[in-house]
């Protein structure tokens, strides 16, 4: 059975930095495609970045450009770097996984996708 655990978050003020660690127990993190997803009070569930097994990375256009996702296979850690701060960037963060499948293809930033789910980390952008 897959887990996930989520770390990093905060509070911080505009401007600033986080990174944030999702660490996968249970199985081998290869061949596994990883997100993070963020949700606010009222909100739909939106997909921040995705990295998949093969290397491939998507992001949203709301972070392009100050998120990096990044993988560490032999940790069984996914990161989310979050540079240059804003107030809407604040939200609980999940990190979600994807076991191997058979099916060809997915959509890498849609919820659906996912099977597992971490309980979030929570961050705060504010003056």
């Amino acid at each position: 059975q897959v887990q996930l655990a989520e770390s990093g978050g905060g509070s911080v003020q505009p401007g600033e930095s986080l990174r944030l660690s999702c660490v996968l127990s249970g199985d081998n993190l290869r061949r596994h495609d990883m997100a993070w997803f963020r949700q606010i009070p009222q909100k739909e569930r939106e997909g921040v970045a995705g990295a998949t097994a093969n290397g491939q990375v998507i992001y949203s256009d709301s972070v392009k450009g100050r998120f990096t996702i990044s993988r560490d296979d032999a940790k069984k850690t996914l990161y989310l770097q979050m540079n240059s701060l804003k107030p809407e960037d604040s939200a609980m963060y999940y990190c979600a996984d994807r076991p191997p499948q058979a099916t060809m293809g997915f959509a890498p930033l849609a919820e659906w996708e996912y099977r597992y789910w971490g309980k979030g980390t929570q961050v705060t952008v504010s003056s």
